[in-house]
């Protein structure tokens, strides 16, 4: 299965046909500049390109009234100054002869997206569309949008597949008023969404885009809500600037704890890259690689199912090259590593306890946190009718803004040259062939092996490498390693001997720092004691899960007790092991799977699918020769791209690892800042 692409030339036909400043930024350029750059990477190829249909009238009907759809309908026959006349009724919408049209091409790309993912056609995909759809309503036009695109995709997927579980993630920089009203009160749809908001000043000004609108009725608590608010004290003069560490602190500390709990059967994006830097909308400062490492950790939800959606974007560079990360990543390419100091801003912190706090009596995976003091959830103070433009800059201002943004698109295509894509993705050395895997297409069987004086040398120090058979593999692993960090093959799998397991990592951790390696992150399961020589120089971080007790001897060296239910392990791996590795930002992850390591086949796939993220991709698994053919399996799955098995039903964390994570977090969050959930006090 692969990643579709849908789209239609005609969606470029509607544009604007008078002087209006607020609406000119939605422009047909929009998409022909995304494709243009989808072309040049040569990710464009790689999909399956779908030409997008219309959407007919009852699909529209299941979110639209039939009064709306017929007056949009009549457009087409109506001469400017009329569309103009018309266009006045909406707020911040601009209607031309073809919109009717490319609207329900919009439309009808999503929909054919969301067939063709639960088909089992594509695994994923991206509809590439305008105009956008987030901000409309049942009857009303607003912020660009005509139809309703991912509400209507969503509606779809419940009626003509039967699904009863749909998370929604809206990551455009305006609240989709929209799409909460249309579920607000529906307990089978999950709506996330962050947005620029600064206490209700910016559009759409409402104050049910706070953290305290979470749904109602049934829909308790399948409302929420991010708003970013204050000020970046980085970078004063920008509203908000909110940056890669926000997002992806947003992902791992309220969105990912929800969405597991939820246990989503498909995930629709409301994709709007106005939250990319440079955006005039937006003012953020998340560079385009980020939104690769966003859809990164939604595939590992719903078994990979993510359909991804057009909404806003209106900086075509930064438009097109985001867009570009995430097919990248849709495509199972590794997202590249992120750049820039991995540290939440304070008021970006402050949104998340809001949140958190707001959502916590609705969700177990909250109630099993410490929380704190709940802050207090004051209303926004409403703004003026009407879209105003964000605050305006000063010409000084203004020019910083464009020279961040042609900095960061300079630095990322500085990455991609610098840091081709691995021509081999995933290679695994075996001891012996193995019948028992069923390895995915493109993943190579690596038979060479370091020469073996070499390998000799590196194992003298370990009586336990003295065995042939240890021996070989220990020469199996470090070639493959050597392959790894020379850029050849971006992730890799080997087995070692049980006895000669502590020892092989060892030497692994020793051969990695030492051949070009310049942080390295150990994550070790089971019964692998941190060896003895590693130093704390920051080039290092041991985490071993599996210990009786949590422990932080230094903040290079954390060990943690595995815990024992579902929900457990996903505090551990979201509230633990991911913020200490995005902190660290290793450009090497070895994942060792000990002798007894007590992971089910499902959690060990999630731990590696997850960890590909901080390292781009540079993720190096061992496991014992004795580890089940399944496991290698989904490991060698996962690692090319394919989404982790589900862990099963949720449950509640044992009130000892709760007590081990926190305790945990509170030693280490002085050093690494992603671990923090709330504001310092």
């Amino acid at each position: 299965m692969g990643t579709a692409l849908v789209y239609h030339e005609d969606m470029t036909a509607t544009r604007l046909l008078w002087d209006d400043p607020e609406c000119e930024i939605e422009c047909p350029e929009r998409l022909t500049t995304a494709l243009e750059r989808l072309q040049q990477h040569g990710l464009k190829q790689r999909c399956l390109q779908l030409i997008a249909r219309e959407a007919s009238e009852a699909e529209l009907g299941l979110v639209h009234s039939p009064e709306y759809v017929a007056l949009l309908q009549g457009t087409q026959a109506l001469g400017t100054r009329e569309l103009q006349a018309l266009s006045k009724e909406y707020d911040a919408v601009y209607l031309h002869p073809s919109t009717f049209h490319c609207a329900r091409l919009a439309v009808g790309a999503a929909l054919q997206l969301v067939d063709a993912v639960l088909t089992g056609a594509v695994r994923n995909g991206l509809a590439l569309v305008r105009p956008p759809g987030h901000h409309s309503q049942r009857a009303t036009a607003n912020g660009f949008c005509v139809f309703n695109n991912v509400a209507i995709a969503a509606k779809h997927a419940q009626q003509k597949h039967g699904l009863r579980r749909i998370l929604i993630v809206d990551w455009d920089v305006h609240h989709g008023q929209g799409i909460q009203y249309i579920f607000e009160d529906d307990p089978s749809v999950l709506y996330f969404s962050w947005h620029r908001y600064e206490h209700g000043h910016f559009w759409p000004c409402l104050r049910e885009s706070d953290a305290d609108a979470v749904g109602r009725g049934r829909g308790l608590g399948f409302t929420v809500n991010l708003p970013w608010n204050q000020g970046c004290s980085d970078v004063p003069w920008l509203q908000v600037g909110m940056g890669n560490a926000d997002y992806v602190a947003a992902f791992l500390h309220v969105l990912l704890p929800l969405a597991f709990e939820f246990d989503p059967e498909l995930v629709l994006v409301s994709a709007g890259f106005d939250s990319a830097i440079g955006d005039p909308e937006g003012q953020m400062l998340a560079t385009p690689e980020c939104f690769a490492h966003l859809t990164h950790l939604l595939q590992v939800l719903a078994g990979g199912r993510v359909c991804a959606v057009l909404e806003g974007g209106y900086h075509l560079e930064s438009l097109s090259q985001s867009v570009c990360m995430m097919v990248r990543a849709l495509l199972g390419d590794p997202a590249l590593p992120l750049s820039g100091p991995m540290e939440p801003h304070g008021s970006a912190l402050e949104s998340l306890q809001c949140v958190r706090a707001a959502q916590a009596p609705h969700w177990v995976s909250l109630q099993q946190q410490a929380l704190g003091a709940a802050p207090v959830l004051s209303p926004g103070t409403p703004c003026p009718e009407g879209r105003p433009s964000p605050l305006p800059l000063g010409e000084p201002q203004f020019k910083a803004v464009v020279t961040q943004a042609a900095a960061a698109l300079s630095s990322l295509l500085d990455q991609l040259r610098l840091h081709p894509t691995p021509p081999v993705r995933v290679a695994v050395a075996l001891i012996a062939p193995d019948t028992g895997l069923a390895l995915p297409p493109g993943v190579l069987c690596e038979e060479g092996s370091l020469p073996q004086e070499e390998t000799q040398a590196w194992a003298r120090p370990h009586e336990a490498l003295a065995q042939d058979g240890a021996l070989t593999a220990l020469g199996k692993v470090l070639y493959l390693l050597d392959r790894i960090l020379d850029g050849q093959v971006s992730s890799g799998m080997a087995a070692t001997p049980v006895p000669a397991a502590a020892a092989t990592l060892d030497v692994a951790v020793r051969y990695g720092l030492s051949h070009g390696a310049q942080r390295l992150l150990c994550v070790a399961v089971g019964q692998l004691d941190r060896p003895p020589g590693l130093t704390d120089d920051g080039r290092n971080l041991w985490l071993n899960i599996g210990v009786e007790e949590a422990a932080a001897p230094s903040m290079f060296h954390v060990s943690v007790p595995l815990p024992v239910t579902t929900g457990g392990f996903l505090s551990c791996a979201l509230a633990l092991v991911l913020p200490l590795a995005y902190s660290f930002q290793p450009d090497l992850v070895l994942v060792a799977l000990g002798p007894a390591h007590g992971l089910r086949d499902p959690q060990a796939a999630l731990l590696a699918a997850l960890l590909r993220g901080p390292a781009g991709g540079r993720v190096f698994a061992l496991v014992d020769e004795e580890s089940t053919p399944q496991l290698a399996t989904v490991l060698a799955r996962v690692l090319n791209g394919e989404a982790p098995p589900s862990l099963g039903p949720f449950s509640m964390a044992a009130p000892e690892d709760t007590q081990a994570l926190m305790y945990l977090r509170g030693r280490l969050e002085p050093r690494w800042k992603m671990l923090q959930v709330a504001a310092p006090h």
